[in-house]
């Protein structure tokens, strides 16, 4: 099969069964690859209403037809689950160079069922899998046991591992590789973990066959050239994704003291600048990529050194901001230390914010924490990280993520756990942005800019629009704010799309999203390398058809799933942003309800969220439709 390496390889570790199948034509053609493939196994395969951990679970790493070919960015790999996080569907993107080298060994989708009796890791090499025993790495943290397999195995190996925090079952873990890529959210680490197994380590020496070699090759190279001769090629790559730090904060969307406010006056300590003059020792990409955005660096702090790739945007905003870092070593330091010890450093920022301003307000006390905390203190980050990762303390409640833990802790605690379905919110403040904070609202997975980011339409509003004018009766504090129109559900809903598209076709989105890199091009080389000739029209199709599966898969394994779930804490309806930019602006509750209900319109949704049977039916779902109203969903 053209594109694909054509094989699925299954491991049932409850009894070290090994077993490969062909990959489906049918398959390939409806769902292309990625968050396609994924998407489709998790909702067809999976008992339904099983528990996260239970032994029937999936854990998918899933390849797309771009992966591991002669073009811009093509190293991405999807892993998928049912989520430990919010108990629904749930993905995770990463980069580096394990996709391509599983492609390569023989495999475009690996799947993992049972639990192993011991600490484990699969070795494949090529057509020979075996499963190993681990014990020697119980505990060990996500980078410390890159090293030492790669010590053992060779460096020819690509390896993904957990820390200990996927052995203790945070619901937060990541899958970690290459020594600071992750599949960072939705907890696809801790699933890694309740199946006992420590790593993976995968050595291809095959090849992939591409319908179109020459033409393709020529594609390509051309594309790698389109890409350098983009305007934005030199400014992006020297700070890459913290480059954003200086304009989110300008616009007012900086998460700052547990989302509180959107403005950090220390920003400029903690920004790309700031690593490259403090930080940096080299530029670090992902396979095939000529735009690499890691940066790997060296950091000190009064708690210890180490060296690290980054930090991106996402760990500034969400720890140098959230938590209010005040120097990026300190950030770097944090990020470090989640590296290792396998947290996603989005939903650690969150979860220790709001566990710091329980603490300010007395509802968690110096006797539940062990000792005091504080923003602006790397030392209670330190503390807290350490703490979570063992489930010791008041690790384990926070260990549960924002939102149990501020159910099982109550007192008001709820109104500022910043998360939607379960999921902790990433680093985008949306108080005055309807377009952003809608995305946020209906992304498949929880909270997670990856889904759609619209925040240019925001922005712009932002600073044209007057529209709150006539609630203020027009005096000279009025400030402008972005319009809640539902022109955000078609934004959103083109974003989710595109987006998504991306995930199943394994390739990165940067050079498209950040450098302009025309989207048409993607189709022509996704026609030459499979054979399949589509247009990107046809490919965003496929997209919408995985969209809508995602989420009759939420529908069916979250009691109750509706638009309640769709909904933010009170703070981002509520309470006005405290100072900066935006100071004094808040999405009314009625306008979220109004969004939603534009949104669910335009998807063919019923007022509650729900997909419909004509939604379904429409992007070629008709048996998902039937399994829900079987199920009465």
């Amino acid at each position: 099969m053209n594109g694909y390496a054509g094989t699925i390889l299954r491991i049932d570790l409850s009894n070290a069964g090994i077993r490969k199948e062909p990959l489906s034509e049918s398959l390939a053609e409806n769902f292309l690859g990625g968050r396609g493939f994924v998407a489709k196994m998790l909702f067809d395969e999976i008992p339904p209403n099983i528990e996260p951990h239970d032994p029937e679970n999936m854990l998918i790493a899933a390849t797309g037809p771009l992966t591991g070919h002669f073009l811009p960015a093509s190293g991405k790999t999807h892993f998928g689950t049912k989520s430990p996080a919010t108990g629904g569907y749930a993905d995770s993107n990463m980069g580096g160079h394990f996709g391509p080298q599983l492609k390569y060994a023989g495999y475009d989708v690996l799947v993992i069922t049972g639990k192993a009796a011991e600490l484990s890791y699969v070795l494949i090499t090529d057509d020979t899998v075996e499963i190993r025993p681990a014990a020697e790495y119980l505990g060990q943290g996500s980078l410390t046991v890159e090293k030492n397999l790669k010590d053992h195995l060779g460096d020819d190996y690509q390896i993904i591992t957990i820390g200990p925090a996927g052995e203790n079952l945070v619901r937060y873990a990541c899958i970690s590789h290459d020594f600071g890529r992750q599949a960072g959210r939705t907890g696809v680490g801790a699933v890694m973990g309740s199946k006992n197994l420590k790593a993976i380590a995968v050595k291809g020496t095959g090849s992939i066959p591409v319908a179109n070699l020459k033409e393709a090759y020529l594609k390509g190279k051309e594309a790698y050239q389109k890409v350098k001769a983009k305007p934005g090629f030199e400014g992006w790559t020297p700070e890459g994704t913290a480059g954003l730090t200086n304009w989110a904060n300008e616009v007012g969307v900086f998460p700052t003291r547990n989302f509180q406010t959107s403005y950090a006056k220390h920003h400029k300590n903690i920004n790309g600048q700031a690593i490259l003059e403090r930080l940096k020792i080299t530029d670090k990409g992902c396979f095939g990529c000529p735009t690499p955005c890691g940066k790997y660096g060296h950091t000190k702090t009064s708690l210890g050194s180490a060296y690290v790739e980054g930090p991106e945007y996402e760990t500034i905003s969400l720890f140098g901001g959230n938590c209010v870092l005040e120097t990026i070593e300190e950030v770097a330091y944090a990020n470090y230390l989640c590296d290792e010890l396998g947290i996603d450093t989005i939903s650690a920022g969150v979860v220790i914010g709001w566990a710091i301003e329980c603490f300010q307000k007395g509802i968690l006390t110096r006797e539940d924490i062990g000792r005091e905390i504080d923003f602006s203190d790397l030392d209670s980050v330190v503390y807290l990280l350490n703490k979570i990762a063992e489930r010791e303390g008041i690790g384990d409640l926070l260990a549960e993520g924002v939102k149990l833990a501020a159910q099982k802790t109550g007192d008001g605690s709820e109104r500022f756990a910043i998360h939607v379905k379960g999921l902790e919110w990433t680093g985008y403040e949306c108080r005055n942005a309807p377009s952003m904070m809608l995305a946020y609202l209906t992304a498949d997975v929880g909270a997670h800019h990856n889904r759609a980011w619209v925040l240019g339409h925001d922005v712009a509003g932002a600073w044209t629009n007057v529209h709150d004018l006539i609630a203020s009766g027009g005096g000279d504090e009025a400030q402008p704010k972005a319009i809640v129109s539902d022109r955000s559900a078609g934004y959103v809903i083109a974003s989710q799309h595109t987006r998504s598209l991306f995930d199943a076709l394994g390739n990165c989105r940067l050079q498209m999203m950040e450098l302009g890199f025309e989207e048409e091009h993607y189709a022509e080389l996704y026609s030459l390398i499979t054979g399949r000739s589509k247009s990107w029209q046809d490919l965003l199709k496929i997209s919408e058809r995985i969209w809508q599966l995602t989420r009759a898969f939420s529908v069916r394994e979250i009691k109750g799933f509706g638009r309640h779930l769709d909904f933010p804490p009170a703070r981002l309806y509520e309470d006005p942003i405290a100072d900066g930019p935006n100071q004094g602006h808040v999405i009314a509750k009625e306008d979220i309800n109004q969004l939603l209900t534009w949104y669910y319109a335009a998807r063919g949704w019923s007022d509650n969220g729900i997909p419909t049977k004509e939604a379904l039916t429409a992007v070629g779902l008709s048996e998902v439709a039937e399994d829900l109203a079987v199920k009465g969903l």
